[in-house]
């Protein structure tokens, strides 16, 4: 019997499917680290899960307006705001690790970190963005702002570039991940060339 979901039925299953992709990966890396069962540098696992994480996230965000437009599946529009609260969640995880591990706390070392180490001043600054944009995704606040909102959430570019940056800039040997990860943001950003061309005005 063939079962035919309307569009509401459908944008609810995808943010099932949504919480459970991005919720699970977090319970399991958690319990795996109280488990002792990361290897030998459980820090450095659980730092770069949850970063590599948020930046997954993003690109996917960047991932839905191209494929909803190239199959006409326009309520995967609806799920842009999940996905992009999820990327914050995993960069707040991330932070979180970093400030409670590798400086503990210490916020003297950790504003000698941001000015010593460039790779984790841009990172902040993606993050500080990221936040906002967490923060102006509340109804109220989204509706308050009316047009301005949209210019406000396309910084999200920005921080797609920041992020990339910061990866990139963080590894110290094998690059071939951080430069994979680059190839694929400028792949979903040129779906954005147009965009891009009309806010320069050509």
């Amino acid at each position: 019997m063939n079962v035919k979901l309307s569009m509401k039925q459908k944008i609810v299953l995808l943010k099932v499917f949504i919480h459970i992709f991005a919720l699970l990966p977090l319970v399991n890396l958690y319990f795996a680290a109280f488990s002792d069962q990361l290897g030998a540098d459980p820090v450095e696992a659980v730092i770069h899960f949850t970063g590599i994480g948020a930046f997954n996230l993003l690109l996917i965000t960047l991932l839905v307006s191209p494929v909803a437009k190239k199959f006409k599946l326009g309520y995967l529009l609806q799920t842009r705001r999940l996905l992009g609260l999820y990327a914050f969640t995993y960069a707040l995880f991330h932070l979180a690790n970093f400030l409670a591990f590798e400086v503990q706390f210490d916020v003297n070392l950790f504003f000698t970190e941001i000015f010593e180490r460039p790779y984790i001043t841009i990172g902040l600054v993606a993050f500080l963005l990221l936040t906002v944009l967490a923060i102006t995704s509340i109804n109220v606040i989204k509706s308050k702002m009316g047009r301005s909102w949209q210019k406000l959430h396309n910084f999200n570019y920005l921080i797609v570039l920041l992020v990339a940056t910061h990866f990139y800039w963080s590894v110290k040997s094998d690059l071939t991940e951080p430069l994979i990860y680059w190839g694929i943001t400028l792949i979903l950003l040129r779906f954005r060339v147009n965009k891009f061309k009309k806010w320069l005005g050509k």
